[in-house]
């Protein structure tokens, strides 16, 4: 009702105020009187197409007012005009249905054979690690968290690193390889003592206590990757002593079995360490831990069906999850 009356109104005056520029002089009391019903009927125009403009487009209320008013003062008759017939446009345009920003997303499977844990990756650690553009800071930060797990997965990523750009970060990683190294002496040196002391006083017990523990160290500084060539090579012969001196006392261990076998497998004996799975095999070891490494010995001997043959065996396995590639491509073959 109000919307009509102002467009009425707001016609009228813009049609005297043309009336009076038209038929009056040209004085400038004539064109004060057009400027200011020329106004008013702008004016009358804005209140108007704020209340058809739609809510959307009506707030705030003053800038929209003075857009409308602006347009139809500023340009004569075309302004007043245009005005009107976009208010008229937009209140016959339907509104713009918006799409939703946000999309569910289904979860990804989980695989149940991965542990749960720290979330820890060895191939995006080394990439980042290797990464030199990577801010340094955040770098040293990620080798300080390689402290937190094993040393079979830390010892090659911070080898990896000894020949970096950054002085920092070679020194960070070198110190951390030699405090793992230290630490590995240090017991062994410890457990040596107890066994010269246990050899001495003829406690056999403590004896064999101490060489198993001496193997086990040995042993250790393999796994860990914390040496290498010849330094290894001792390791392994020390770790293989000692593994016989236990042996002697606990012949029917088929861990110490085990342990036997893959020093002899290391030292390039693959033939005695066959002798040293079938052993600990005879023993009752699981067939799932004795039968990868029986394959890795028929391997080495180049015994490629006994491979196969031991391969099938492992197939019916659901609990090997990292073996399946291996057990899928000798099943192929």
């Amino acid at each position: 009702m109000f919307q009509t009356k102002f467009g009425l109104y707001a016609l009228t005056l813009e049609t005297a105020a043309w009336a009076g520029l038209l038929l009056g002089s040209d004085s400038d009391r004539a064109l004060l009187l057009y400027l200011g019903a020329h106004g008013a009927a702008c004016a009358l125009v804005a209140l108007a197409a704020l209340a058809l403009l739609p809510s959307r487009l009506a707030t705030p209320r003053l800038p929209a007012l003075l857009l409308v008013f602006g347009v139809a003062f500023a340009v004569p008759l075309l302004g007043f005009l245009a005005a009107i017939a976009g208010i008229l446009f937009l209140q016959a345009l339907a509104p713009h249905a918006r799409g939703e920003i946000f999309s569910a997303v289904a979860l990804p499977k989980i695989d149940v054979h991965q542990r749960s844990g720290t979330g820890f990756r060895q191939a995006g650690m080394r990439a980042f690690l290797a990464n030199a553009r990577a801010p340094v800071a955040n770098r040293l930060r990620a080798l300080v968290a390689l402290q937190n797990i094993s040393g079979r997965v830390a010892s090659p990523l911070l080898r990896d690193v000894l020949t970096d750009p950054s002085e920092d970060i070679r020194l960070l990683a070198y110190g951390m390889l030699d405090n793992k190294e230290k630490l590995l002496n240090g017991a062994i040196h410890r457990e040596s003592l107890r066994l010269q002391a246990a050899a001495d006083s003829a406690d056999g017990a403590e004896h064999a206590d101490a060489a198993k523990k001496l193997a086990d160290l040995y042993w250790e500084l393999v796994y860990q990757e914390l040496v290498q060539g010849d330094l290894r090579t001792h390791a392994l012969q020390q770790s293989l002593a000692y593994t016989a001196l236990s042996l002697a006392r606990a012949p029917d261990d088929a861990a110490l079995h085990l342990r036997h076998g893959r020093l002899l497998q290391s030292l390039g004996r693959p033939a005695d360490a066959g002798a040293a799975y079938d052993r600990a095999r005879a023993l009752g070891m699981p067939k799932s831990r004795i039968v990868p490494y029986l394959a890795e010995v028929a391997y080495d001997l180049g015994d490629y069906a006994g491979v196969r043959a031991l391969m099938r065996d492992l197939g019916d396995w659901q609990s090997l999850p990292r073996l399946k590639p291996v057990i899928g491509y000798w099943s192929r073959t």
